[in-house]
Protein backbone atom coordinates (compact mmCIF):
# COMPACT_ATOMS: atom_id res chain seq x y z
CA UNK A 1 0.00 0.00 0.00
CA UNK A 2 0.66 3.71 -0.92
CA UNK A 3 0.56 5.99 2.03
CA UNK A 4 1.07 9.73 0.76
CA UNK A 5 1.54 12.22 3.76
CA UNK A 6 1.28 15.48 2.89
CA UNK A 7 2.48 18.55 4.55
CA UNK A 8 1.45 22.36 4.09
CA UNK A 9 2.63 25.69 5.01
CA UNK A 10 5.57 26.05 7.77
CA UNK A 11 5.69 22.55 8.52
CA UNK A 12 9.33 22.24 7.02
CA UNK A 13 9.85 24.81 9.91
CA UNK A 14 9.83 22.14 12.85
CA UNK A 15 11.99 22.32 15.47
CA UNK A 16 12.44 26.36 14.63
CA UNK A 17 9.01 27.56 15.04
CA UNK A 18 7.25 28.06 17.97
CA UNK A 19 8.82 24.87 19.77
CA UNK A 20 6.34 24.94 22.71
CA UNK A 21 3.68 24.29 20.43
CA UNK A 22 5.45 21.50 18.18
CA UNK A 23 8.27 20.73 20.05
CA UNK A 24 12.09 20.70 19.15
CA UNK A 25 12.42 17.76 16.86
CA UNK A 26 12.85 19.10 13.09
CA UNK A 27 11.39 18.22 9.89
CA UNK A 28 14.33 15.37 8.64
CA UNK A 29 13.23 13.82 12.19
CA UNK A 30 9.44 13.81 11.60
CA UNK A 31 9.59 12.60 7.98
CA UNK A 32 12.72 9.68 9.18
CA UNK A 33 10.09 8.60 11.75
CA UNK A 34 6.98 8.32 8.94
CA UNK A 35 9.60 6.17 6.97
CA UNK A 36 10.24 3.92 9.74
CA UNK A 37 6.51 3.35 10.70
CA UNK A 38 6.14 2.87 6.89
CA UNK A 39 8.45 0.10 6.64
CA UNK A 40 6.60 -1.57 10.26
CA UNK A 41 4.10 -1.15 8.29
CA UNK A 42 4.98 -2.91 4.88
CA UNK A 43 3.66 -0.01 3.50
CA UNK A 44 5.44 2.07 1.14
CA UNK A 45 5.31 6.09 1.68
CA UNK A 46 5.86 8.80 0.06
CA UNK A 47 6.33 12.78 2.08
CA UNK A 48 5.64 15.95 0.03
CA UNK A 49 5.78 19.90 1.91
CA UNK A 50 4.70 22.67 0.05
CA UNK A 51 4.05 26.33 1.05
CA UNK A 52 2.01 26.47 -1.55
CA UNK A 53 -1.76 25.97 -1.56
CA UNK A 54 -1.50 24.99 -5.78
CA UNK A 55 1.23 22.52 -4.94
CA UNK A 56 -0.32 20.84 -2.46
CA UNK A 57 -4.03 20.41 -4.57
CA UNK A 58 -2.31 19.04 -7.74
CA UNK A 59 -0.34 16.68 -5.31
CA UNK A 60 -3.51 15.11 -3.88
CA UNK A 61 -4.82 15.13 -7.98
CA UNK A 62 -1.95 13.36 -8.66
CA UNK A 63 -2.23 10.68 -6.20
CA UNK A 64 -5.42 10.12 -7.73
CA UNK A 65 -3.82 8.06 -10.78
CA UNK A 66 0.03 7.19 -8.96
CA UNK A 67 -1.53 4.19 -7.13
CA UNK A 68 -1.72 5.92 -3.67
CA UNK A 69 -3.76 3.66 -1.11
CA UNK A 70 -4.09 7.11 1.67
CA UNK A 71 -3.17 10.17 2.47
CA UNK A 72 -2.47 11.86 6.08
CA UNK A 73 -2.35 15.67 5.76
CA UNK A 74 -1.77 18.18 7.95
CA UNK A 75 -2.55 20.87 6.26
CA UNK A 76 -1.12 23.37 8.56
CA UNK A 77 -3.15 26.91 8.62
CA UNK A 78 -4.41 25.75 5.32
CA UNK A 79 -6.92 24.24 7.57
CA UNK A 80 -9.07 26.94 8.46
CA UNK A 81 -9.69 28.49 4.96
CA UNK A 82 -9.18 26.67 2.56
CA UNK A 83 -11.87 25.61 0.53
CA UNK A 84 -10.08 24.90 -2.26
CA UNK A 85 -8.14 21.78 -0.46
CA UNK A 86 -11.71 20.73 1.48
CA UNK A 87 -12.44 20.40 -2.88
CA UNK A 88 -9.58 18.47 -3.74
CA UNK A 89 -9.50 16.36 -0.93
CA UNK A 90 -13.33 15.84 -1.08
CA UNK A 91 -12.78 14.68 -5.15
CA UNK A 92 -12.01 11.23 -3.38
CA UNK A 93 -14.29 8.58 -1.98
CA UNK A 94 -12.22 5.76 -2.58
CA UNK A 95 -9.20 5.80 -0.48
CA UNK A 96 -8.73 6.40 3.40
CA UNK A 97 -7.59 10.20 4.44
CA UNK A 98 -6.68 10.92 8.00
CA UNK A 99 -6.10 15.33 8.72
CA UNK A 100 -3.29 15.11 11.51
CA UNK A 101 -2.33 18.25 13.74
CA UNK A 102 0.89 18.26 15.94
CA UNK A 103 -1.23 20.28 18.46
CA UNK A 104 -4.61 20.38 20.08
CA UNK A 105 -6.02 22.98 17.34
CA UNK A 106 -9.25 23.08 20.26
CA UNK A 107 -6.99 24.33 22.77
CA UNK A 108 -5.67 27.30 20.98
CA UNK A 109 -6.62 30.76 19.06
CA UNK A 110 -10.28 30.54 18.10
CA UNK A 111 -9.58 30.63 14.57
CA UNK A 112 -7.81 27.11 14.83
CA UNK A 113 -11.17 24.94 16.34
CA UNK A 114 -12.47 25.55 12.86
CA UNK A 115 -11.02 22.85 10.14
CA UNK A 116 -12.54 23.54 6.77
CA UNK A 117 -10.64 20.26 5.44
CA UNK A 118 -11.80 18.04 7.88
CA UNK A 119 -15.23 17.18 6.87
CA UNK A 120 -13.49 15.72 3.73
CA UNK A 121 -11.73 13.39 5.58
CA UNK A 122 -12.13 9.77 7.26
CA UNK A 123 -10.54 10.70 10.69
CA UNK A 124 -8.49 13.75 12.57
CA UNK A 125 -5.90 13.31 14.84
CA UNK A 126 -5.12 16.12 17.35
CA UNK A 127 -2.95 16.93 19.94
CA UNK A 128 -0.41 13.84 19.57
CA UNK A 129 2.42 15.55 18.37
CA UNK A 130 4.50 14.07 15.28
CA UNK A 131 3.12 10.61 16.79
CA UNK A 132 -0.52 11.91 15.16
CA UNK A 133 1.24 10.77 11.87
CA UNK A 134 1.95 7.41 12.83
CA UNK A 135 -1.39 7.01 14.37
CA UNK A 136 -2.73 8.08 11.02
CA UNK A 137 -0.50 5.71 9.06
CA UNK A 138 -1.91 2.83 11.45
CA UNK A 139 -5.49 3.85 11.01
CA UNK A 140 -5.16 3.88 6.79
CA UNK A 141 -3.47 0.66 6.79
CA UNK A 142 -6.51 -0.40 8.91
CA UNK A 143 -9.01 0.54 5.93
CA UNK A 144 -7.01 -1.71 3.92
CA UNK A 145 -10.01 -4.02 1.70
Amino acid sequence: MKILVINGPNLNFLGIRDRKVYGNEDYDHLVGMIRDKAMELNAEVECYQSNHEGDLIDRIQQAYSDGTGGIVINPGALTHYSYALYDALGSYDTIPMVEVHISDINSRDEFRKKSVTAPACDKQIVGHGLEGYLEAMEFIVSQRK
